[in-house]
């Protein structure tokens, strides 16, 4: 039975983490961030997109604690918070290549 396995309050954080990693922006921009840093512009112009809403989905990213940031001067630059979740994205990758 799963209630055995998995308490309600983890079954929770598991499907939060999924509904966070549904979005295909998101997805995108952690690929992005896998190997490097970058601003909001520097995204923003890697997936063709509005600053404005590069910086949503950072927001929602960053809230999931997927990303952090640092700030220079009047910019942020991004990277991943929890190098975790390219292992999941990479099992996924695998599964789905199956």
């Amino acid at each position: 039975m799963v209630r055995k396995f998995l308490d309600q309050g983890t079954i929770e954080r598991i499907t939060d983490l999924f509904k966070v990693l549904s979005d295909t922006t998101r997805v995108s921009i952690l690929a992005l961030l896998k190997d490097q840093e970058l601003s909001v512009t520097e995204i923003a112009e890697a997936l063709g997109m509005e600053q404005s809403a590069v910086s949503h989905q950072l927001a929602i990213l960053k809230n999931a604690r997927l990303v952090t940031f640092r700030r220079e001067k009047r910019s942020k630059y991004y990277r991943p918070d929890d190098a975790h979740i390219y292992e999941i994205i990479q099992q996924v990758i695998d599964h789905v290549n199956e």
